[in-house]
């Protein structure tokens, strides 16, 4: 009776110097009832260049250590297939006399190497040694509050409290475990090292030291090689770890290559890393930077610091950028329950608002955890990969998924994070110049199907193994393109237009410009062409990929075009080149509408192989585009609409994250909010507790995006669909509310951002906006608009105005 009544005494102070994290439907914690038994339960951390995957096992706490630059392989050589653009006539020929088998064939010779992998860079295991053996422990409870990027576990062992706190600091490049014990000398524990990577670990006295190197090559996992992981020593990108740690009594000795820490009451791990990355075209090996330096200069200058100070400022940094957008969609109802309890619950159709508000702020959360580093964005996995063959080498996939990572970036106003993704497409952008001449023959640069860390750009498949419908896609340059113009319109930043952005613009309208050829009318189209991944069926049954004029090529050239006319004039330069780009949009290749009355993904009406394929790349202009609107192409909208129709909603994580978007910028909030609600639809990692959807699709426990596996598109298309449903705008003009679903009728929402450099604030009422507050960041004006009022506002730099509408 006493030991329970003092358990429970001591769980209140816990929970009560965790924030007291009882307080109903939280939208800002993740939290269990028990450790992580898979990676997709697991809580994850990052800084924007070292990840942590954080599992807050009881007997032995796992920890996935990930470093974004430590990929496999080395410089790539732009020129590896100097003569395939010399194939090209060929192709074209064969499309001329409708021989699309004979150009699937031969287009397999525009094909050069596969992308390398993000890799694993090892795992630190904490194992914990009690008093009695065969305690069980009780009052677990396991947290990732992302108002403060901060995760932590506590439980009960015989009347002990034990207690994790855990942290990555970005100002202080470190990452921080601090363990404590309710009874003065109750911890006991050693530190580990594994990784799959080649390594050698040494401990002197408190200081864990571990040098590697990752392969020179990695295969991706859906290729079969004979040797698909290379490891050469004189070859690929060094890593340095260094674990070391601080208590306040206690012994820390060493036992072997590991750590061991024994009767301490408090012991802080730190963990230090660095890698020998030091860009996309210099070698890592010889030109490489100092990992060992690096990371023992972070961990010497975090070690000399208060454990206080670390974390206050680790906060500070972080909050900078989350603090800046916060929603409130209404009362709720829902019960206070377990994160994955209530995603189960959710599945089931009941109200959960904060759960909704909760996966909002965490996409933001995640991307503010996986890029802040210059020219690496954030990948397929964000910056977390257990795997050394991860799934589609955890790499960039340009044909959609690079780029979703980045739609929440500016409207949910974490603008300096899509820094790395912008300096990643300057990177590509000089690569893609060699791939624009030796696989198509044309000026200007362009990217194709993925790409890796060392920016490569040639269309992938091993040369001739990959199958058309993705292997051989060239848009990626249109598409990245559109992130510099979208930065600009967003941030207004003519200096970063001047000097950077609009000659990346130019050079990929310029590959386009000469990529286009005419059909037998005199329309511009391109030949050859593919869309995304998926298959046309001709009349005469022939299944295949390649073909021209595929509308999402057209879509993506529009649109640069578009971009890069707008850019022109606002440098007020380069007249000629636009005079070009201007007549050239006025001869592209029309959209068409097929007979089911939906806009044609192929030159002709052709079906499709699958029908619900998960790529509607040839929507693009409506979304991530801006040239089909309802207002100004009705037709063009309703076609789209019907397109998705035909669908139908069961796809992907990453899809159902495009499709939510796409569904607010036709306006219909009921059917974008049905999709994010399937899109949190509760996926188990072994598939025992729930059936998984027939396409895939859905939400992890720790709230992972399930394609499957667990692919971080999905959450940051869903994080920026909310933002879309709830603000819309172009140059010179905001819409409010554009697709508000009737299950929000009450809310606020504060610091959404909007083209032209505004920031917008504002609360509505069934359904209605009742107040607007809308700051000017650079100044200028701009024309609001909800329901059927409008107000036009000229704004000075700095400026706010409160509206009562």
């Amino acid at each position: 009776m006493r030991s329970s009544l003092l358990t429970k005494i001591i769980l209140v102070f816990i929970l009560s110097s965790f924030g007291a994290r009882i307080v109903a439907q939280s939208s800002h914690v993740l939290w269990y009832k028990q450790p992580a038994d898979y990676f997709e339960e697991s809580l994850v951390l990052g800084n924007g260049k070292t990840g942590a995957t954080v599992f807050g096992g009881v007997n032995s706490d796992k920890i996935y250590l990930n470093d974004i630059t430590l990929w496999s392989g080395e410089p790539v050589n732009a020129n590896m297939n100097p003569e395939a653009y010399k194939n090209i006539p060929a192709i074209r020929e064969a499309l001329k006399n409708e021989n699309y088998k004979l150009a699937d064939e031969l287009n397999k010779k525009l094909q050069g190497k596969f992308s390398e992998s993000f890799a694993p860079l090892g795992t630190m295991n904490i194992v914990h040694f009690y008093k009695d053996k065969e305690a069980k422990y009780s009052d677990y409870y396991r947290e990732l509050d992302i108002a403060d990027a901060i995760s932590k576990v506590s439980y009960v062992i015989e009347g002990v409290h034990f207690t994790r706190e855990y942290f990555i600091s970005a100002p202080d490049k470190i990452m921080v475990v601090k363990l404590t014990s309710s009874k003065k000398g109750g911890l006991n524990f050693d530190i580990n090292f594994e990784s799959l990577l080649k390594y050698n670990a040494t401990t002197q006295e408190n200081l864990m030291q571990i040098e590697g190197y990752a392969p020179v090559h990695s295969a991706p996992s859906y290729v079969n090689e004979e040797n698909p992981i290379v490891f050469d020593e004189n070859k690929g990108i060094r890593f340095s770890s260094l674990i070391q740690v601080k208590n306040t009594d206690g012994t820390i000795s060493k036992m072997g290559s590991n750590l061991s820490v024994k009767n301490a009451t408090e012991a802080i791990i730190f963990v230090s890393i660095a890698t020998s990355f030091n860009g996309f075209d210099k070698n890592p090996a010889t030109e490489g930077l100092n990992a060992k330096a690096i990371a023992k200069e972070n961990l010497t200058k975090a070690m000399a610091k208060p454990y206080g100070i670390l974390k206050k400022s680790h906060i500070a940094d972080y909050q900078k950028f989350y603090n800046r957008v916060s929603l409130n969609l209404g009362k709720t109802t829902a019960p206070n329950l377990p994160t994955d309890e209530r995603l189960l619950r959710y599945a089931e159709g009941k109200e959960d608002k904060n759960l909704e508000i909760l996966y909002f702020q965490y996409g933001r959360y995640l991307l503010i955890s996986s890029s802040k580093t210059l020219g690496v964005p954030a990948n397929l996995q964000g910056i977390w990969n257990p795997y050394m063959r991860p799934p589609w080498s955890s790499n960039y996939t340009t044909n959609i998924n690079l780029e979703e990572n980045y739609w929440l970036a500016e409207n949910t106003n974490l603008s300096e994070l899509h820094q790395p993704l912008l300096h990643f497409i300057k990177n590509i952008s000089e690569t893609g110049k060699i791939t624009a001449k030796t696989f198509y023959g044309v000026n200007g640069w362009t990217a194709a199907h993925n790409s890796d860390i060392w920016a490569m750009s040639n269309p992938v498949g091993n040369f001739g193994g990959g199958d058309t419908n993705w292997a051989c896609w060239n848009m990626a340059g249109a598409w990245l393109s559109t992130h510099i113009w979208e930065h600009y319109l967003f941030s207004q930043d003519k200096d970063f237009l001047k000097k950077e952005g609009y000659e990346i613009l130019r050079g990929a309208a310029q590959f386009c410009l000469e990529w286009l050829v005419e059909d037998k009318n005199g329309n511009l189209i391109t030949s050859p062409s593919t869309s995304p991944e998926n298959k046309f069926i001709t009349p005469d049954g022939y299944v295949g990929a390649t073909l021209y004029g595929g509308t999402a090529d057209l879509a993506m050239i529009r649109e640069c075009f578009l971009n890069t006319i707008a850019a022109s004039k606002v440098l007020n330069t380069d007249t000629e080149f636009r005079t070009k780009l201007e007549n050239a949009l006025t001869k592209l290749y029309p959209y068409q509408i097929g007979k089911e009355g939906n806009l044609q993904e192929w030159y002709f009406d052709w079906k499709d192989e699958d029908p619900k394929h998960r790529h509607q790349s040839h929507l693009f202009g409506l979304f991530p585009g801006n040239h089909i609107t309802v207002l100004k192409t009705p037709e063009l909208a309703e076609a789209s609409k019907k397109t998705l129709e035909i669908k139908g909603d069961e796809t992907t994580g990453w899809s159902k994250g495009w499709r939510i978007n796409l569904w607010a910028r036709l306006w219909d909030g009921n059917r974008a909010y049905k999709m994010y609600r399937e899109l949190l639809r509760y996926v188990d990692p072994d598939g025992k507790k729930t059936e998984k959807p027939r396409r895939g699709g859905g939400t992890y426990p720790n709230l992972f995006d399930a394609h499957p596996p667990f692919q971080i598109d999905g959450n940051f298309g869903g994080a920026a669909a909310v933002a879309e449903m709830l603000v819309q705008s172009n140059e010179n003009e905001i819409r409010l509310l554009p697709a508000l679903p009737d299950a929000w009728e009450n809310g606020n929402v504060k610091g959404i951002c909007a083209r032209g450099g505004f920031e917008i604030s504002m609360e509505w009422s069934a359904k209605r906006l009742k107040t607007l507050t809308v700051f000017s960041k650079k100044g200028g004006k701009t024309t609001l608009i909800s329901g059927d009022k409008k107000q036009s506002v000229t704004l000075q730099k700095g400026q706010k105005l409160k509206i009562v509408w």
